[in-house]
């Protein structure tokens, strides 16, 4: 029962974000973002998942796939909440992304990581991890939308 009510809220806070005002189209703007990333492996981690970018108050799905190359053992799935800053158009979503400045825990059984493309977004991304994973590795994650 609680778990449906934290994805009504989570739903209900991310169709809010995009109904805020006029839109200047040559700024860069904000989207809200939702990830559901599965990994796992042994010395070459390998993971994928989907999500939703909520932009000017619709709805684009996305895949997404990535790879580690270092110390990685286990398996983990992480639903991850945040942001996607300088968005020029939901398209500019799209690419490769390598992780910038210090990610990692933020407190027992969660996690965080801010991503960066060559288009210049960032995601600034945090949320659960449930499995046991210990990875000390270099990740890149490419995204695509569907």
């Amino acid at each position: 029962m609680r778990k449906g009510w934290m994805r009504f809220a989570v739903v209900a806070l991310l169709g809010l974000s995009g109904t805020t005002g006029f839109v200047t189209t040559s700024r860069a703007e904000t989207g809200q973002v939702v990830v559901v990333f599965t990994k796992g492996g042994f010395i070459v981690g390998v993971g994928g998942g989907e999500g939703v970018l909520v932009f000017r108050g619709k709805r684009y799905p996305f895949t997404v796939s990535g790879m580690s190359v270092g110390f990685t053992i286990g398996a983990s799935t992480t639903k991850f909440v945040g942001r996607a800053l300088n968005l020029r158009g939901p398209a500019s979503i799209e690419g490769s992304y390598a992780v910038i400045g210090a990610g990692g825990a933020l407190a027992a059984g969660a996690g965080g990581v801010q991503l960066q493309n060559a288009n210049g977004v960032i995601l600034q991304l945090s949320g659960p991890k449930v499995g046991v994973e210990l990875s000390a590795a270099v990740a890149g994650v490419t995204i695509r939308l569907r």
